[in-house]
């Protein structure tokens, strides 16, 4: 036995198999037979997600005095009520994550942007789910008319940056993606 793990050590750490279990209108879960650094195996439930984008909307110059930004308001019953959100939603299949991210803020907001900008990508929770969020920020805003998905239950906010921060910090932000992108804008585009 213990030579069958010096031997499979030597091969690199990844999926050896895997087993579709369920699917889903969003996710998909798989239980994955993985081989690890250490040359172990074992099964691991992986959520499948096709990745999403979301995006930070600027009002005004991000890098003005304290800039102002749209925040959504979006009832989510994962999270037991009306949370604050920037606009995201799951990527097309073969869609790119900026023209995403473009769709979610007018969809959501009825926005369009004259630019949006790259910030980062981050992945939501690596212990169980493939899903990564492409972060972005909007500026040279045009207001239109918004089209929500009819289980979006919504509404948008105006407020400067500086207030979204505080409501990170007081942690009536929760939404991770949100903090992140608030923070990531915050501290390396806006002011500057």
């Amino acid at each position: 036995m213990a030579d069958q793990k010096q031997q499979t050590s030597t091969l690199p750490p990844g999926q050896i198999s895997t087993r579709r279990v369920y699917d889903g209108k969003i996710v998909n879960l798989d239980v994955d037979t993985v081989r690890f650094p250490d040359g172990s195996v074992g099964e691991l439930e992986m959520v499948r997600h096709p990745g999403a984008s979301a995006v930070v909307p600027f009002l005004s110059a991000p890098t003005g005095d304290d800039p102002q930004l749209l925040l959504i308001k979006q009832y989510r019953y994962a999270a037991d009520g009306f949370i604050y959100e920037v606009p995201a939603g799951r990527l097309d299949a073969g869609e790119d994550p900026a023209d995403c991210a473009r769709r979610e803020l007018r969809e959501e907001t009825g926005c369009t942007a004259e630019r949006v900008e790259y910030l980062s990508t981050i992945y939501t929770t690596p212990g169980f789910t493939d899903e990564k969020i492409h972060l972005f920020m909007a500026v040279g805003l045009t207001n239109g008319d918004a089209k929500r998905e009819k289980d979006e239950f919504l509404e948008v906010e105006t407020m400067t940056l500086s207030r979204a921060l505080e409501l990170i910090e007081r942690g009536e932000i929760r939404d991770g993606k949100t903090v992140v992108a608030l923070l990531f804008a915050a501290g390396f585009r806006a002011g500057r």
